[in-house]
């Protein structure tokens, strides 16, 4: 299971938009519980420890124990509204969690070994991520922090597909993370862009250059005859 972490919440009884704009001012973040077959729960949290905890990537798949005036209970992150220009939280969803019932989440993906890699470490090639997260399913107790990826085989120009992520036990990954039939490329060692860019001014120059060779062993010689009746 991932790590846990702690968030203390107290239980809301004003509401609106008018009420909502008052708690912010006041550094508070209006939140919301619901699921495991009980009534949604209106809170709000501390919105230094909100922000403080969205910085650490694990906090957005971890079990987090929300605590409030009528006790603890486990809850998982299921969206952040954040202000379009301003560090500030303005609104939170979270999701109650049963231990006997499987979680729908989106994990991170951490890539191992492309520092050793035969295609960054020999080649000069960069590793590039097309995929950052997987749609997985599970209990809670298996809920993974983030699964590991090993690059440190490939070579360059070679993939990582997503057929040959191993998934950690109890986690399953969900239809949406793929299409049937199909086997995504995950992550991908290719040469870097300003390689590639140097060597196609390269070959544009050389194909200049033959260009204006062809070109001057194109002109003819000057008639020896119409130089001379130019002297004369």
């Amino acid at each position: 299971m991932s790590s846990n972490y702690v968030l203390t919440a107290q239980s809301r009884d004003v509401f609106g938009t008018g009420a909502s704009r008052r708690q912010r001012r006041d550094g508070h973040v209006p939140a919301v519980v619901y699921g495991a077959g009980k009534d949604n729960e209106t809170v709000t949290l501390d919105h230094d420890q909100v922000m403080h905890s969205l910085e650490k990537e694990a906090f957005h798949s971890a079990i987090i124990d929300l605590e409030t005036d009528a006790g603890s209970q486990q809850v998982i992150l299921r969206e952040v509204q954040m202000h379009p220009y301003r560090p500030l939280v303005l609104h939170m969803d979270f999701q109650r969690i049963k231990a006997t019932e499987k979680l729908h989440m989106k994990i991170p993906l951490h890539f191992d070994g492309a520092d050793v890699a035969p295609g960054v470490k020999t080649d000069g090639g960069i590793l590039a991520h097309t995929m950052t997260e997987l749609d997985i399913t599970c209990l809670p107790k298996d809920l993974p922090e983030y699964i590991a990826v090993d690059v440190s085989e490939l070579g360059m120009n070679e993939s990582i597909h997503l057929s040959d992520v191993q998934l950690p036990e109890g986690v399953e990954l969900t239809v949406t993370a793929y299409h049937e039939g199909e086997n995504p490329t995950v992550a991908t060692i290719t040469a870097p862009k300003v390689v590639e860019e140097e060597e196609e001014v390269l070959a544009e120059e050389g194909d200049a250059v033959e260009g204006a060779e062809g070109a001057e062993g194109g002109e003819q010689a000057p008639d020896a005859d119409a130089e001379e009746e130019k002297s004369e």
